[in-house]
């Protein structure tokens, strides 16, 4: 038999990966499952797919049935996400399919429908099932999908979910997206402390502004290196521990960042770099102190800068005898100026700011009272939460 005729018979068996051959097949699989968790499930690891892909088998989820539960699993080689869900088992196996197709087709399902999962016909194809609905979907073998270690573990630990939430919450709005300064595109990591006290401390800057948060270091967690976490990998990790209320598990290897809880797993590389001296940029001579009703101040704000330019977007602050005057100008509208009652008594300023950094900081304020700690008119800015000493902000003037 020749060549050519012996790989047509034995197609259906034989996958052709990197200049070898290897024995390729899906494992007979079918099950049950509610569309509603199922669909929560997919939603969790779909979006960690990239639309474009030049490896087939990235576009696909991972579909493994086992002692009544399915895990979904979807990776980008740089991210990975395992999230387990509840389904009647049928014939325990696995396989893989189209990612956002399936997402999409079981999104669109009626609430309260019953899904089908078959891959048991040995055809290559994943039948889908619901009420009078039928789709079938193109499979890839599951030996395609790319697995991806943790690694050794070097530090784990807990931190509650809450905690957890106000860290990304509060620091991800400064995150950097200049791709060429990779080493500031996610959030910095580490243990820190802060006046005898250890902290867990997370920082992001984009250059124009500097966010630090921080809450009490878990056991664990002393001496972790620092690590800086992709900011692909903080909106995926946002979204899974939204309505989490335990503690997540982290464990940190030379490489790699875990994150364990309610049966999902989240594994990200970390980003390679060096993390600049934050604390060289948080100004330590401030000496004129202004307090000011948050809620007040950002809703001033957002007003007065309806008329700065888009490019721009300057407001100028004047502080003198206890009073605020913001301000902003453009050609094309003219004028606009709020005052507000400040607690301010010292020398009279002026300095400029982007209206849009100055309430990206004003909506992380929990409390009624933010502080502002100037020096002058060209030098960064400090604001805080009068009520939280663990979080701080530095701005960024500009010349308005």
């Amino acid at each position: 038999m020749g060549r050519e005729r012996l790989l047509a018979t034995c197609a259906d068996v034989l996958h052709y990966t990197q200049g070898r051959y290897r024995t390729s097949y899906i494992l007979a699989m079918k099950l049950t499952i509610e569309r509603a968790a199922l669909l929560k499930s997919l939603g969790h690891v779909q979006s960690v797919v990239e639309r474009r892909n030049t490896i087939p088998i990235l576009s696909n989820v991972k579909l493994t049935a086992a002692d009544g539960r399915l895990d979904l699993n979807a990776t980008d080689m740089d991210l990975d996400i395992v999230a387990g869900v509840g389904a009647d088992i049928a014939t325990p196996g696995a396989t893989t399919a189209p990612a956002h197709t399936l997402y999409e087709i079981v999104r669109k399902l009626p609430d309260g429908t019953q899904v089908e999962l078959d891959a048991s016909s040995g055809d290559g194809q994943l039948a889908l099932r619901a009420g009078r609905s039928r789709f079938s979907l193109t499979c890839l073998p599951t030996e395609d999908f790319p697995v991806m270690a943790g690694g050794e573990s070097s530090h784990s630990f807990g931190v509650p979910a809450g905690e957890l939430r106000a860290l990304i919450d509060r620091t991800r709005f400064a995150i950097s997206t200049e791709e060429t300064r990779y080493y500031l595109n996610g959030i910095y990591l580490h243990a820190s402390d802060r006046d005898g006290t250890d902290v867990l401390r997370a920082v992001a800057t984009d250059g124009h502004r500097l966010a630090s948060v921080e809450c009490p270091l878990p056991d664990g967690a002393a001496g972790m290196p620092g690590v800086i976490v992709p900011r692909k990998t903080i909106a995926e990790l946002r979204k899974l521990i939204e309505d989490y209320s335990d503690d997540v598990e982290v464990a940190l290897s030379e490489s790699k960042i875990r994150f364990s809880f309610n049966g999902a797993v989240l594994t990200s590389k970390l980003i390679d770099g060096t993390f600049p001296d934050y604390q060289r940029v948080i100004p330590e001579g401030n000496d004129k102190e202004m307090d000011v009703d948050g809620r007040l101040f950002g809703d001033a704000v957002d007003r007065v800068s309806a008329i700065s330019s888009e490019k721009s977007r300057a407001v100028k602050m004047k502080l003198a005898d206890g009073t605020l005057t913001l301000s902003a100008s453009s050609p094309e509208h003219g004028p606009a100026s709020e005052e507000l009652e400040v607690d301010f008594g010292g020398d009279e300023i002026e300095i400029g700011f982007n209206s849009r950094y100055l309430l990206d900081i004003v909506q992380q304020i929990d409390g009624d009272a933010m502080r502002f700690v100037l020096a002058d008119a060209a030098s960064p800015t400090i604001i805080r939460e009068v009520e939280d000493e663990g979080a701080l902000y530095v701005l960024m003037p500009m010349r308005v």
